[in-house]
């Protein structure tokens, strides 16, 4: 299969490369992407070398698939110019995502929405892709009325030159900054532009796209989206409240059977999830499960993944996979 990586030389690019490959998705001729000036640059993937190329000579070469990650402006200009010419796009940007034509996809949570008509399919924002994903199991068994969610998010989620400034700060040197105040030492309440509600956009892509990928519009999400000095993966604390009661025992059980879960909770040995410990990894940890003593049907739960794998990449390659099990590429 022909695949094109669109943005191969960014972040979640580099590590889309990385998926492809440690998942064996069946790439006979691999098409990275970047924009004019990285074009001619060679990318290696799985021992051999290819040229990068730019968005319009990878249309005239036909790739099966495309996996975009190269931004809200690349995707809006090219992916269309992709599906016109019969390609299906998988894209990480957020332009996307809430256009009511296309599809916006968790494998594990709404895979079976996918058809033949698909050709620009959204991947959704990192730290609402983690928890959708450890939502689904109880929703199906409890049915969620609200959530509140806090994250605590990777500058790996922003970009290299958050990275460089994390860097840079904890170094000493002066360096070109990403955020507008020091991350090193410090903890940034808010994540995007803010809107005129007061929330930011980041907050307001976790409240829409939750309820779009549950296929549920009564789901009341409530988000406070924070940075944090970490390297490897987003964490949430999360509130649920249920129509319906539960037991503990059978609730942790409900999310052990749920694809791409890992429960870690076990208080006594202060086991539970860790950033560090979810870094590079595609599967999605749950634990610190816990009766909300406040009131009925609530339960508060701590999620951890790598955002630039479940959150990106891994979300990404996963819906290629399900496209190509299901005949659709």
């Amino acid at each position: 299969m022909k695949v094109a990586v669109v943005g191969a030389t960014g972040l979640v690019g580099s590590e889309m490369l990385n998926v492809l490959a440690e998942r064996n998705f069946p790439v006979t001729e691999l098409i990275p992407v970047a924009s004019e000036r990285s074009k001619g640059k060679e990318i290696e993937f799985k021992g051999k070398k290819f040229k990068v190329v730019t968005p319009t000579e990878a249309i005239a070469m036909k790739p099966d698939v495309a996996l975009f990650s190269a931004g809200g402006g690349t995707s809006t200009e090219y992916a269309p110019l992709f599906a016109e010419a019969g390609i299906t796009v998988v894209d990480n940007s957020s332009a996307w995502r809430m256009d009511p034509a296309k599809k916006l996809v968790v494998p594990e949570v709404n895979g079976d929405v996918l058809t033949t008509e698909d050709k620009i399919i959204a991947n959704p924002n990192c730290s609402t892709i983690q928890m959708v994903v450890v939502l689904k199991p109880l929703h199906d068994k409890y049915k969620i009325k609200r959530v509140v969610v806090s994250t605590y998010q990777s500058v790996t989620g922003t970009g290299v030159k958050a990275v460089q400034q994390l860097n840079d700060e904890r170094a000493g040197v002066e360096g070109e900054k990403a955020y507008p105040y020091q991350i090193d030492l410090n903890v940034i309440p808010q994540i995007d532009v803010f809107q005129e509600n007061g929330y930011t956009k980041e907050e307001m892509k976790m409240i829409l796209e939750t309820n779009k990928i549950m296929q549920d519009d009564s789901i009341k999400v409530t988000a406070t989206t924070v940075r944090i000095p970490v390297m490897g993966g987003h964490s949430e604390s999360v509130n649920i409240e249920f129509e319906n009661d539960f037991d503990l025992d059978e609730l942790r059980e409900a999310l052990r059977q749920q694809e791409g879960v890992v429960v870690v909770d076990n208080p006594s040995n202060l086991e539970y999830p860790m950033p560090k410990d979810a870094h590079g990894k595609d599967e999605v940890f749950v634990g610190r499960i816990r009766r909300d003593e406040t009131q009925p049907n609530t339960v508060n739960l701590w999620i951890v993944a790598d955002n630039l794998r479940k959150g990106a990449a891994t979300n990404a390659v996963q819906v290629a996979e399900l496209l190509h099990k299901k005949g659709l590429i």
